[in-house]
């Protein structure tokens, strides 16, 4: 019995000092970009990639040293462009989202890491655009879904464990509209500060 409660209080002085010990390396920050973003499948021809930009919140855990969960939420602008070069029209498909990654981190060495895993898509905004540079022109559309499974992996460097440089890859697992092979596809790079 003495043996069993000895475990125990070893266990949770350990587990204790552990948890204090990252606990103070919990980060808060900032991040923002920009996405180049189309959509990829056999029932889509190719359309050009929407520049457009990402701002929101990031947090890092840390597990071990070299290992850490990073949560985030942010707001993303996505979609394609269509460009009628035989009649000079041209069109942006906005479809905007809010984005909720949970990442597993990796450091490789000081500073530089690599990050990859699920991303939650919220749809928050869905237009055709035909006249991307003025205010007019903009139709409201509701085809594409609500919700966008991706996945999400890429590479960063952190300086002074505070400002970072990052530039990832997504890709979207579900339909974006219902029984067509189309999904979203993009790239975004950018940096962020953490507090």
């Amino acid at each position: 019995m003495k043996k069993v409660v000895a475990l125990v209080v070893f266990m949770t002085a350990g587990s204790s000092l552990f948890a204090q010990s990252w606990s103070d390396k919990f980060q808060i920050g900032v991040k923002g970009g920009a996405n180049f973003a189309t959509v990829a499948g056999d029932d889509f021809d190719s359309p050009d990639s929407r520049t457009s930009f990402y701002a929101g919140l990031v947090a890092e855990a840390p597990l071990t040293e070299t290992l850490s969960l990073q949560p985030e939420v942010f707001y993303s602008g996505q979609g394609f462009d269509l460009n009628d070069n035989a009649n000079g029209a041209d069109a942006e498909y906005q479809i905007d989202y809010i984005q909720v990654p949970v990442l597993l981190k990796v450091y490789l060495v000081d500073g530089l890491n690599i990050q990859a895993g699920p991303q939650f898509g919220f749809k928050v905004n869905e237009e055709v655009d035909f006249q991307p540079t003025n205010d007019d022109g903009d139709i409201d559309t509701d085809a594409v879904r609500d919700f966008d499974f991706q996945l999400t992996s890429g590479l960063e460097y952190k300086f002074a464990e505070s400002f970072f440089i990052q530039a990832r890859y997504t890709y979207g697992f579900s339909e974006l509209i219902k029984d067509t092979d189309v999904h979203n596809s993009y790239f975004s790079a950018g940096i962020g500060y953490m507090f």
